[in-house]
């Protein structure tokens, strides 16, 4: 019997197929402290230093230490790579604004602008997928099945993949919500730069994987309740 004959058991729902990617987008408890601890490492040492370098070489620091032990165990590397990155666009960030003349204040703020801007211009992509019809989510199950948009022909399907993509987009817009009215007060003056930056710190964090695997409990939920066929998605038109 061929391997083709046998992919239709392997997974035979949408929700099956979005469980397993969802497995495999988290990093359980070790990837939550990656992301967490570099993050806390610059809001308190800024907060007690006010030495920008040090607080930004300190968070380096320690994503490199998670990193170096990770493949020491040759595990994933992919939740303290993701770490460096937001350090490394948080510091180009801090250093346009230095360029520009910015203030410490200013480059402190800087580095959380770019965490605002991606959450910003993710809900903006993942809620317009949703309102055209062709929601982020589909494409997941598009990349398992082999064919990106075959998918699309089932309404069924279309619902249940936008309702898991609003759920998917939540986070990001409570994210926008709170962290840029906090952040448009320090840079207008309005509310004083260390309590923003705290602010700006700890929601980074209980905003980050917390909330994300919130969002993922509730459509871990949704998808329990529904058993939709793989294969009305995946079937080839008719001749």
């Amino acid at each position: 019997m061929s391997a083709a004959a046998h992919e239709p058991a392997a997974v035979e729902t949408v929700e099956a197929v979005v469980r397993a990617q969802l497995a495999r987008a988290l990093g359980g408890r070790r990837g939550m402290v990656e992301a967490a601890v570099p993050t806390l490492v610059f809001t308190v040492l800024w907060l007690t230093t006010k030495d920008l370098t040090l607080a930004i070489a300190s968070s380096v620091g320690v994503a490199l230490v998670l990193l170096a032990a990770r493949l020491v165990q040759r595990s994933t590397i992919q939740f303290v790579v993701n770490a460096l990155f937001g350090i490394g666009i948080g510091w180009l960030f801090v250093h346009l604004s230095a360029r520009g003349g910015g203030s410490a204040d200013d480059q402190a703020l800087a580095y959380f602008l770019p965490g605002i801007l991606y959450n910003s211009v993710y809900s903006v992509l993942l809620a317009f997928s949703c309102l055209v019809g062709w929601p982020l989510v589909g494409f997941m199950v598009g990349s398992v099945t082999g064919d990106p948009t075959a998918w699309h022909s089932d309404r069924q399907v279309v619902r249940l993949c936008s309702r898991l993509t609003w759920v998917l987009v939540a986070p990001c817009i409570i994210r926008v919500l709170v962290q840029a009215p906090v952040w448009l007060s320090a840079k207008s003056g309005a509310l004083d730069v260390d309590t923003a930056v705290a602010v700006l710190g700890v929601a980074k964090i209980v905003m980050g994987w917390p909330l994300q695997l919130a969002a993922l409990g509730l459509m871990v939920w949704l998808l329990a309740r529904n058993h939709t066929p793989l294969e009305q998605s995946v079937a080839e038109p008719e001749a």
